[in-house]
């Protein structure tokens, strides 16, 4: 044999593991498996004893709301003239980061007006912001500070140079802003045919300042409780009627599922309002032949109604609080059939947190779908 056959036929050593029980390795291997199954064990163990006192805790804690089923046709796609757009952000802003939450705002001539958050009806005038008029006390810092601040909403201009006022908690008031004198038109301790009323909302006035029709949104819930409001679908809010001179208030439309923003028609023949959670808009009429009529204006709105305004086109603007994706999920929607998941949600000791889940979900859709529809 050559030395290169040699050098073919061998081959390299291999290492090899000297122990002195060669029936160690398995049995490592077999204990490895077993602390994995242990482990396994112990930890679903863990998992379903904290897990069941939690759900029967869930079960036994009581809902704060009682909702009922609600059905609503599939949202109209957002197509065509609906389709989202980014117009609302080439708007210019206007006393950012300088306002809590202003809501309605109302201008005699070039000066404009709101209800902020803290309690307050401000002046928007040469680039300053001053305080005219507060319906409460403070301190005015967080939402539950509300029912003793109150809550401006609906404002409008009256013909005298003075200003109609909708505060959430404290009624009807009529304010003069130059000489800073608020006078107070219908408190909302007043009950209304027997029911009081806990969110009064919006409101439009006629021409010669006499008739203001306002929403009374619920008598169960307040501003404060919009999300109970909303998840219930409570049937207990009201479009209603205050003539200034007289001081009598009459029920226009009851059994109204959160209805919100109010508009007169130019003619004064008919009264819109927004019923928000049901996400149509309805018609009464307040004069003509028709006077004590109602209807529905528009219905599967592509989103939740809030205010109302007029356009200079001889329709109407109407501000959505959140959309109804089409394409897309619309969570509302999904729990309108669904009541037994908003009670689940909305149990004692979980109302907080839900709310700040909603709330933290709804935001972003806000912010970046906030639609104007222009009806005719």
């Amino acid at each position: 044999m050559s030395e290169a056959d040699g050098l073919r036929q061998r081959r390299p050593l291999r290492p090899q593991v000297v122990t002195d029980d060669d029936g160690q390795a398995p049995e490592a291997k077999d204990g490895s498996s077993f602390s994995g199954r242990v482990f396994r064990v112990t930890f679903l163990m863990l998992a379903v004893s904290l897990t069941v006192p939690l759900l029967g805790a869930m079960m036994l804690l009581e809902s704060p709301i009682d909702p009922q089923p609600l059905s609503f046709k599939e949202p109209p796609l957002l197509l065509g003239v609906l389709h989202p757009n980014t117009k609302l952000r080439q708007a210019e802003r206007l006393f950012e980061n300088q306002l809590i939450g202003p809501e309605s705002i109302a201008h005699i001539g070039d000066v404009m007006f709101t209800g902020t958050a803290d309690g307050r009806v401000v002046k928007l005038e040469n680039g300053e912001i001053e305080t005219i008029a507060r319906f409460g006390s403070g301190p005015c810092k967080t939402r539950d500070d509300e029912p003793v601040c109150g809550r401006p909403l609906g404002i409008r201009a009256g013909p005298n140079g003075t200003l109609f006022v909708a505060d959430a908690y404290k009624g009807l008031f009529e304010v003069n802003p130059w000489k800073r004198e608020v006078k107070l038109l219908l408190s909302s301790e007043t009950p209304i045919e027997g029911k009081k009323m806990s969110f009064v909302n919006d409101l439009t006035v006629t021409q010669d300042g006499r008739k203001i029709y306002f929403t009374d949104s619920s008598s169960k819930w307040q501003r404060r409780d919009y999300l109970l409001l909303v998840m219930e679908g409570t049937d207990d809010g009201r479009l209603l009627e205050y003539d200034t001179v007289t001081r009598e208030v009459k029920v226009l439309l009851d059994q109204l599922r959160f209805p919100n923003g109010v508009q007169l028609s130019p003619a004064e023949d008919f009264v819109l309002v927004a019923e928000t959670t049901m996400a149509r808009i309805r018609r009464v009429y307040v004069s003509g032949l028709m006077k004590g009529g109602a209807d529905l204006f528009v219905e599967n709105m592509p989103g939740f109604p809030d205010n109302i305004r007029p356009s200079s086109f001889g329709g109407y603007w109407v501000g959505m609080s959140t959309i109804r994706p089409n394409p897309g999920f619309s969570m509302l929607d999904f729990l309108s059939e669904r009541p037994w998941i908003k009670r689940m949600i909305f149990k004692e000791g979980w109302q907080e947190e839900s709310r700040v889940l909603c709330l933290g979900a709804r935001q972003p859709v806000f912010n970046s779908q906030h639609h104007h529809i222009q009806l005719k």
